[in-house]
């Protein structure tokens, strides 16, 4: 066992051979038809939900015996049936998890046996079983009844919210491996950009120079955040975004600024350790902030983030495959 904060930084353990996953088989319009449908899916910010699956099934946490079972997961693709945009059709959505949860239901014993509180379901959606990317609407809708009892595994995370459940399990958003490693530089490479900051808050700090700030996506994205100290990690659509993922395995210490917010895995990443909070009203001053951060302490979350734990506590396919990303003792945890 690793403890959060300690010189290796990352609460570890291994949940294999303490309990089993049975995944359902459903019919393949509620998963690897939609996939081949849109295969934008696949790289999108909401693909953690394909990803487990296909994590699960080949896991030796899974059994095919439904009575030896500790959980059971209903592989559903929520957010693969998109708009143009890239958008999860929010309609589709909660017709997608209902229809799929009727079936389990009609055609498996397991999920009326404690009213599906022992059966976990994937919800990446902006605010998670709210499913609508505006909040007023997703505040308006709430969490589906049919999903009151199960454990959630989503991406939103904010304090006292109507679509966060106390039992909800928050985890990384979705950011391609594959991609960020293509653009992974040489270790020790040298801090030339202090601050590295998102469009968002351009009109802020425009005219300071400690910040390095693009109105748009630029190629030299990944790499830029690697020569920054700081990353600045504001609110997105809902108060999660790939980037605060992206700083972490890169190694730039993200500056979050989102109030409530709950953030991945937060019993075991000591999130307080390796990052800054800034609220959003502070957000003005977050140069004399910065600045004055003595440098043991910018140094000490350097070394942390250095960790090649850290970077996997993030990563994807390295948090499930290491850690299991699994419940344990009848919660749910990735540590």
């Amino acid at each position: 066992m690793m403890s959060a904060g300690s010189a290796g930084g990352v609460s570890r353990d291994d949940p294999i051979g303490r309990f089993k996953v049975f995944v359902y088989e459903l019919p393949s319009k509620y998963n690897k038809d939609v996939v081949e449908k849109d295969p934008r899916c696949l790289n999108h910010m909401f693909a953690a939900e394909i990803f487990m699956h296909r994590f699960l099934l080949t896991s030796p946490v899974r059994t095919l015996i439904p009575e030896k079972a500790d959980w059971f997961y209903i592989p559903v693709y929520s957010t693969c049936d998109l708009t143009k945009n890239g958008l999860p059709l929010p309609f589709r959505s909660p017709q997608m998890m209902r229809s799929a949860i009727q079936l389990v239901a009609s055609n498996w014993l397991y999920r009326n046996r404690a009213e599906g509180a022992d059966h976990f379901f994937i919800v990446p959606h902006d605010f998670g079983a709210c499913f609508h990317y505006q909040e007023e609407i997703a505040i308006e809708h709430g969490i589906m009844p049919l999903l009151q009892r199960a454990t959630l595994i989503q991406t939103f995370g904010q304090r006292n919210h109507v679509c966060l459940k106390k039992n909800s399990v928050v985890f990384p958003p979705y950011s391609s491996p594959q991609k960020m490693h293509v653009h992974m530089l040489p270790p020790n490479i040298p801090h030339s950009i202090f601050i590295g900051a998102r469009a968002s808050l351009w009109k802020t700090f425009k005219n300071n120079p400690l910040f390095d700030i693009s109105t748009e996506h630029p190629p030299t994205y990944y790499e830029d955040m690697q020569q920054a100290v700081f990353c600045l990690c504001p609110l997105g659509w809902a108060p999660w975004s790939p980037g605060l993922v992206e700083a972490v395995i890169f190694g730039c210490i993200p500056v979050i600024i989102a109030d409530d917010i709950v953030l991945p895995f937060a019993d075991a990443i000591p999130w307080e350790e390796i990052a800054v909070f800034a609220a959003k009203e502070d957000v003005p001053k977050l140069d004399t902030i910065l600045t004055l951060l003595p440098t043991e302490i910018v140094l000490r979350k350097q070394r942390l983030l250095a960790n090649p734990w850290m970077k996997q506590a993030m990563e994807f396919f390295a948090a499930c495959s290491s850690w299991g990303c699994l419940p344990s003792n009848s919660e749910w945890s990735c540590s």
